[in-house]
């Protein structure tokens, strides 16, 4: 073996030991979800189709795994931290909320006017002081930068490396479980994605990483492509957990190296997405968690006869919004 590859080697393997001692940090909270090839969504695809079932953690999202690790570190840089802050339109906040309670320090939450007021609801439930501001994630999140300042408050950003190390965890879990030939990955800040890519390139596989992004918020197609950070209108009403307006430099720098391409959806495809987990699992998909099956249904023919791996990255979906979903009416803004 050529030295560049005994170091390549190593370096991979002390990446590995990385995320699994995050990993361990998560499963002393909350167990590994499971993951099956369900029989009518694989005949549907025309491919053997892995769900990875996230929406089975304890506020129904894989976010909970990133708020763990944060938290954890946090408490290890700074232990006499009291409060923290975040933006957020929903999963984030629950996240950092559950992590915030269990370390025993307060967590307030901002979040633009409109959203869920389901999410909201759950937010408040883990103790949560919770802001509305903004129209839009970008404004809340830079309302809650500026209220960090203000009050003292630690602010919690959606992209970080701590929460991108727990995350992981849930890739380890997956691609250890069956061999994947392409996964699908929703795109929100980023932290999902890449932590897939940092997964399977600590793993030593060949596994394909297909990004999807929402047709009505399209910066990280659109930075993808050009190489640099553009800022994109957003104009989704099905998938909240999309709505980005702005790429995370470091994220889109993760994406353009491991992501072998990005595909947008429209909330059409996402509802359509929804309707099909539906039917064929019984599991309840939210807009972004769908958007994932919506672009490897966008793929239908090429991946006909191989082996696929779709993350449900949540459940948490207003019950107004889904019934509406679910008889195939038009989503209200």
């Amino acid at each position: 073996m050529s030295s560049m590859a005994t170091q390549a080697s190593a370096t991979r393997a002390a990446e590995l030991r990385s995320l699994r001692a995050a990993a361990n940090v998560v499963h002393a909270a909350i167990a590994p979800t499971p993951q099956y090839c369900w029989p009518l969504l694989s005949e549907a695809m025309g491919a053997a189709v892995w769900v990875k079932h996230e929406n089975h953690t304890e506020v129904g999202t894989f976010k909970v795994r990133g708020g763990l690790t944060y938290l954890h570190a946090l408490r290890q840089r700074e232990p006499e931290v009291r409060g923290v802050i975040a933006a957020t339109r929903g999963n984030h906040g629950q996240s950092i909320a559950l992590a915030a309670r269990g370390n025993g320090i307060a967590v307030t939450i901002v979040v633009p006017h409109g959203n869920s007021v389901e999410k909201n609801a759950a937010m408040r439930a883990l103790g949560a002081e919770l802001i509305e501001a903004g129209d839009d994630f970008q404004a809340s999140r830079e309302f809650a930068d500026q209220l960090a300042g203000e009050r003292g408050l630690h602010f919690v950003p959606s992209y970080h490396d701590d929460l991108v190390v727990g995350v992981a965890s849930y890739w380890l879990e997956f691609l250890e479980a069956t061999p994947l030939d392409v996964v699908y990955v929703p795109i929100g800040m980023g932290s999902g994605i890449c932590a897939a890519v940092r997964a399977r390139d600590a793993l030593g596989l060949s596994t394909r990483i297909v990004g999807v992004v929402s047709a009505h918020a399209r910066c990280y197609e659109q930075s993808f492509t050009s190489g640099t950070v553009e800022s994109a209108p957003v104009s989704t009403l099905l998938a909240d957990g999309l709505a980005c307006r702005t790429p995370d430099a470091k994220a889109l720098e993760v994406i353009r190296a491991g992501v072998d391409e990005i595909v947008a959806v429209t909330d059409d495809d996402v509802a359509e997405a929804i309707r099909l987990y539906f039917s064929t699992t019984h599991n309840v998909a939210e807009g972004a968690a769908a958007a994932a099956l919506a672009g490897a249904w966008q793929q239908r023919e090429r991946i006909a006869g191989l082996r696929v791996g779709l993350p449900l990255t949540g459940g948490n979906i207003d019950r107004a919004k889904l019934a509406r979903v679910l008889a195939g009416q038009p989503i209200l803004a």
